[in-house]
């Protein structure tokens, strides 16, 4: 895959700027849910997922329109090269937990929106949104040792391909039963 997510602060601007009221990996999770719960990957994703009718479509090329098309690129890319948007590596674990934690709340809301009140799920899509929804809510830590930073590589991967297997449940199942009929 070629394009790039933009950048978190290239995002938190847009928000800032729309007056969105979210920050950039909440965002970027609720583009996720989103689109893995089967919502349409049209320009009117934003406004299905803060529910309100009234926000424009984001601008063609924009920020949040790239980020739009590279999330839905990653989600059909056969390599799993689904990214989340995040702090770096620079950012204290507080602030990389927390990200993390908004991104699942995002993710959350937003797949309940698309997916309907009881989607098809596999036994491990159904497991692997329940382990989202905690994650959703839980909170950042002040501080930390290696073993913390290890344990939040393991659930940033988990998260990302938790996310995976349910675009699986839900958006790519749906098409493949829409062709077999």
């Amino acid at each position: 895959m070629s394009a790039t997510l933009p950048t978190l602060s290239e995002i938190e601007r847009a928000c800032r700027e729309a007056s969105l009221g979210t920050s950039a990996p909440e965002l970027h999770g609720s583009l996720c849910g989103w689109l893995a719960g089967g919502g349409d990957s049209s320009g009117h994703w934003l406004a299905k997922v803060m529910v309100d009718d009234a926000l424009p479509v984001p601008a063609p090329g924009g920020v949040l329109d790239r980020m739009r098309e590279v999330t839905a690129a990653q989600f059909e890319d056969r390599d799993f090269g689904l990214a989340l948007v995040s702090p770096g590596e620079e950012a204290s674990l507080a602030e990389r937990s927390g990200a993390l934690f908004d991104w699942c709340r995002g993710f959350v809301g937003a797949f309940g929106l698309a997916a309907g009140h009881d989607p098809k799920l596999s036994e491990e899509g159904a497991e692997a949104l329940s382990d989202l929804a905690r994650l959703a809510r839980a909170s950042a830590q002040d501080d930390g040792d290696e073993e913390d930073e290890q344990a939040l590589a393991e659930i940033e991967e988990f998260v990302r391909v938790a996310a995976l297997l349910l675009h699986g449940d839900c958006a790519l199942a749906a098409r493949h039963r829409g062709r077999l009929n």
